[in-house]
């Protein structure tokens, strides 16, 4: 019996010191090996899209400190970018878990004001990425929790740099939750501070939100109106969608000109049969929209709608140069602006086919140049805009 609990004793001293060890860490092979370091390198990976790269240096981190908290909360942000891009269910299921699992190890382990905070931040960053149940609302608790926090030290936020990351970023959830004006009141806060790390990111956004916040003042949107309004690029399917959903394209048409005979669209282009906006799309086929015409591919010999193809801007101000003349029943308005000498825009020549277009839909204020003056033609539309460019045709249409 003696032997026996000398041999308990030590199995426990040896699990002791082996944990005891395991918490220490080992040490750095030179002085950029350091926790901190490869916390900074692994956010910055995160920035990049490197999602697994990021996970080898919040691992490595957590090699030279088993509980560093910012380490922790850089791989649950991993685990939630990750599980966001998922299309399998349990696969997803397991990646928010880890996530989340790891965002409250993180918050536990927290040493410091300015570690809780910029856990608090990430943790605004992993449920806006994972959305798990009452996402947002947990969104917004990181948020409060990290608004209280005291004594925060800006020097010992090596990747936020600034209290108003939690603005930037909540902001950024409130965006994509739909919540427009708040997100619009969040970025703001950002915009209006002292330029810093956030201050760009933050301008960039604030302008596509308040851009819908103008186009639904008097409109509530449908569900497939406010997912197309968030997207950074627009493509041909999501115009259709717009158009039939937003604009009511058929009964517009009605009666201002002539209906199609069969009432519908001359021929089924093949690939749109799977697309989930097809009875839009051939909605909009059969008025004939110029600028959304189907197009023939060399490859299949056949014509197709391409629904995910991007839409530039010039091609954007065709369309809304083609719905004008439509509506109003004015065929010059396709010419009127044909033959001038100077062009108002610096990368649009008079002598370009989309001038005509362009013009037109600038000076109806559909469309906005950048202060520069420059129009970006060859840029893709993105969701804001093409949403505020339709809003505002109802307007000067008189459209409701």
């Amino acid at each position: 019996m003696k032997q026996y609990w000398k041999f308990i004793w030590f199995i426990g001293v040896v699990v002791f010191l082996a944990t005891g060890c395991s918490q220490k860490g080992i040490e750095g092979i030179s002085a950029e090996d350091n926790p901190t370091h490869h916390y900074l390198t692994g956010m910055e990976l995160i920035d990049d899209g490197k999602l697994s790269e990021a996970k080898t240096h919040f691992d490595r981190a957590l090699l030279l400190a088993p509980d560093f908290a910012p380490a922790l909360a850089g791989n649950a942000l991993v685990a939630a970018c990750t599980c966001e891009s998922q299309e399998d269910g349990a696969h997803r299921s397991v990646d928010m878990e880890k996530a989340l699992e790891l965002i409250e190890k993180a918050e536990d382990e927290a040493d410091g004001a300015s570690q809780k905070f910029s856990i608090q931040v990430t943790a605004i960053r992993v449920y806006t990425h994972a959305k798990p149940k009452s996402w947002l609302q947990k969104a917004q608790d990181a948020y409060d929790t990290a608004s209280v926090i005291k004594d925060v030290k800006v020097t010992d936020l090596p990747y936020y740099r600034g209290l108003e990351a939690a603005d930037y970023f909540m902001g950024l959830a409130a965006f994509r939750a739909f919540q427009f004006r708040d997100a619009e009141d969040l970025l703001s806060k950002v915009t209006q501070a002292a330029p810093g790390r956030w201050h760009e990111p933050a301008t960039v956004l604030f302008k596509k939100v308040h851009k819908i916040v103008r186009a639904i003042a008097n409109y509530t949107l449908t569900d497939v109106a406010k997912h197309i309004a968030i997207k950074d690029e627009v493509v041909r399917a999501d115009v259709a969608a717009l158009l039939v959903d937003e604009l009511r394209l058929d009964s517009l048409m009605a009666g201002r000109i002539p209906t199609p005979q069969k009432n519908k669209a001359e021929f089924i282009p093949a690939d749109i049969i799977t697309n989930p906006f097809k009875d839009e799309i051939l909605t909009t086929l059969k008025w004939h929209l110029r600028g959304l015409e189907p197009q023939y591919d060399q490859t299949s010999q056949a014509y197709l709608f391409h629904s995910d193809a991007p839409v530039q801007r010039k091609e954007l101000a065709f369309i809304l140069e083609d719905l004008l003349i439509k509506i109003t029943g004015e065929d010059k308005l396709s010419s009127t602006h044909f033959g001038q000498d100077r062009s108002p825009f610096p990368d649009v020549a008079p002598s370009a086919p989309w001038y005509n277009a362009v013009m037109n839909a600038v000076s109806r204020s559909l469309m906005e140049p950048e202060l520069s003056g420059a129009f970006r033609p060859d840029d893709t539309a993105d969701g804001a805009e093409m949403l505020l460019a339709l809003m505002r045709l109802r307007n000067v249409m008189n459209i409701y």
